[in-house]
């Protein structure tokens, strides 16, 4: 429990100064803008006392502004829960302050706004609402090809598309569509989709597995060359972890790195988390 006292000695701290390591931020900030002008990110109306979690996005008086850090949640005097956070803004400054003070600061800016984060929004559902409208399915395919180079690489060659159909009957004449390597295929993975726009997501996934995309070219029945654009060289626990992470809002954050076959902090993503 904080008394008052400490409360107000918190909130006065919150006077901005220098961010002395703001050249980690700053490329976040640039990429936010970006994605704001590509339409990647929208904003929307921050609603009273909205919940506010690290690496979170707002604009408060005409500033971006990023929850960089969150400390011990208390329980005021006043018996809410509160915590302290290192908040920075755009002009290269930062400051700390308590949760509830910034709660209270964009509630006061009528024109506060959240910045979504380019994940679409909820993209699953455990559980199923009257109001759902059930999207598809996020799918990975492993080709059963004969072909010397897939067979020796077959466990981490996959295919990763989305479809709002049943993912076998999408697939049962695999082995005449280029598409597929023209081979059958197997299912190792399948993800329900609620409310989801299909081609932005499956269009986000392969943006982000872009550096193992597999470069192959076949010749389909009428010996027209083909290019199948959506196999990648990435084993299934990445996309696995990948499709967790979407789940739960923070891809963004991440970057898939080729060499380890892995997930790494974006680059361009604050490390202080």
């Amino acid at each position: 429990m904080r008394s008052r006292q400490e409360i107000k000695a918190a909130e006065e701290i919150a006077q901005r100064t220098p961010c002395k390591d703001f050249a980690q931020f700053k490329p976040l900030f640039k990429q936010v803008q970006q994605d704001l002008e590509t339409g990647a990110r929208q904003t929307v109306k921050y609603q009273d006392n909205a919940a506010i979690n690290p690496g979170d996005l707002f604009i408060l008086d005409g500033q971006k502004v990023l929850v960089a850090d969150m400390g011990e949640s208390f329980i005021s005097d006043y018996g809410r829960p509160n915590c302290e956070l290192r908040v920075i803004y755009d002009n290269g400054t930062e400051s700390n302050l308590l949760l509830r003070s910034l709660q209270r600061a964009l509630n006061k800016d009528r024109t506060s706004r959240r910045i979504t984060n380019p994940d679409l929004g909820p993209l699953f559902s455990n559980g199923v609402a009257e109001d759902d409208v059930k999207t598809g399915y996020i799918y990975v395919l492993r080709s059963l090809s004969d072909d010397p180079f897939i067979a020796q690489h077959r466990s981490i060659i996959h295919k990763i598309g989305v479809t709002g159909g049943d993912v076998k009957k999408r697939v049962a004449n695999a082995r005449k569509d280029p598409t597929y390597l023209l081979a059958d295929v197997e299912i190792v993975a399948e993800f329900k989709l609620m409310n989801i726009n299909r081609t932005k997501l499956e269009a986000l996934l392969h943006k982000f597995f872009d550096p193992a995309r597999l470069d192959v070219e076949l010749q389909d029945r009428f010996g027209i060359s083909v290019q199948p654009r959506e196999w990648f060289f990435v084993p299934l626990g990445a996309i696995e972890e990948a499709i967790e992470k979407l789940q739960a809002g923070s891809l963004h954050q991440f970057q898939y790195d080729p060499e380890t076959a892995s997930l790494k902090l974006a680059s361009n993503w604050p490390h202080a988390f």
